[in-house]
């Protein structure tokens, strides 16, 4: 291998600015030392994907404000999934990463892409290489995005950058090469715990100030968030939440899970939502049309392996209303408010119109009204 030429992190940022861009003057690429993981479990530890590791790369790709305003509307939801999630986070700022990958690489150094993998999987093979960690090992790209000086985890678990706020993805490059450190942002700099997060997740999720919550230390310095209760996001991030669902209200109409005081597993809810969304019936009928069960859900997974339906209305939506109006981020000044009008909210179940034939609502001339000639056709 040729000799390892300078790299700097001036030289990193100033590339990521140039390929992917990034308003106001806020960083999108941020570094920090590899001993500010010293405390991270083993599963989510960069030393168990890259041994040799010195630097953790954060990059963050902001999302376009109205990527969310369909679902404000109630009245366009393909672009929360295809646009604020699939594209960024397999298109769009891969490419920011790939490019810092390569760039780190021609000057003689290893980068490691990461792909922001869920950090919480069950180990598929629990032993494949006897005395190593199990994988998948992913890193915590918020935390890691956290460590890395590009902004804080605010109370609703959601990572908040100083000029886009929660509206943001994140990716990592891990390198042993060894890059100025960005400073850490002081704890509550971004997140001021106004709590309007809380009342407005659709799944009562979110605990409210007194609630649990999670902490950890990074050089020293003490993080805390809110230990968001993760089968009630998830049902409701996929879903089977009747509240902010119409495609619920649609295919599965007076269905009711409760979901706001459900003590299901995230896992469980991952099982629901996507046996749901995935299933077919093999009798259509004029009750329910056609043999998918729910056919948004199938058409966006089938185009995206992955579906969101809440529009993160709590965590999201309502955090970039009030960073903006409290002139908190950078990025704070629009024509049009984060929620325009009022906020909607569908019908409970027990409002419904549901029904078919067994409820007389449906061929009630078929199997409801006497055959006064019955037999006598000709």
């Amino acid at each position: 291998m040729s000799e390892n030429k300078k790299l700097t992190s001036r030289m990193l940022k100033g590339l990521a600015k140039k390929i992917g861009g990034c308003g106001e003057g806020g960083e999108i690429v941020g570094v920090a030392p590899i001993s500010r993981f010293s405390e991270a479990p083993e599963r989510m530890h960069p030393l168990n994907i890259f041994p040799d590791c010195k630097s953790v790369i954060s990059i963050v790709m902001p999302i376009p404000r109205s990527a969310y305003r369909g679902v404000t509307e109630g009245t366009h939801w393909n672009n929360y999934t295809y646009y604020s999630y699939n594209r960024l986070n397999t298109v769009f700022r891969p490419i920011v990463t790939d490019e810092l990958a390569r760039f780190i690489e021609a000057h003689g150094f290893e980068a490691v892409p990461v792909y922001p993998g869920v950090a919480e999987m069950y180990p598929e093979n629990p032993d494949p290489v006897p005395g190593r960690p199990v994988p998948d090992v992913n890193i915590n790209v918020r935390i890691a995005a956290m460590a890395c000086g590009l902004g804080e985890i605010g109370w609703s678990k959601v990572f908040l950058h100083p000029v886009f706020g929660p509206r943001v993805r994140i990716g990592n490059i891990l390198t042993d090469a060894e890059l100025e450190a960005d400073p850490l942002i002081k704890p509550g700099t971004i997140c001021k715990r106004c709590m309007k997060c809380v009342p407005d997740c659709p799944g009562n999720a979110i605990p409210g100030k007194d609630g649990p919550k999670i902490t950890i230390k990074i050089d020293n310095r003490e993080y805390s968030w809110g230990d968001v209760h993760m089968g009630r996001c998830t049902a409701t991030h996929h879903g089977i939440n009747y509240k902010c669902s119409p495609f619920l209200k649609r295919y599965f109409p007076g269905l009711n899970l409760d979901i706001e005081n459900t003590n299901m597993s995230e896992e469980l809810a991952y099982k629901i939502t996507h046996a749901l969304g995935g299933a077919s019936w093999y009798r259509p009928n004029p009750e329910f049309p056609g043999k998918m069960a729910n056919p948004y859900i199938k058409q966006i997974m089938t185009h995206c392996g992955y579906m969101a339906n809440c529009g993160a209305k709590g965590c999201i939506r309502s955090c970039m209303e009030f960073q903006e109006k409290a002139h908190n981020i950078v990025q704070d000044e629009f024509k049009t408010p984060v929620f325009p009008g009022p906020k909607w909210k569908l019908q409970p179940p027990e409002a419904d119109e549901t029904g078919g034939i067994v409820e007389k609502k449906a061929l009630t001339g078929f199997f409801q009204d006497p055959d006064i000639d019955a037999g006598q056709w000709s």
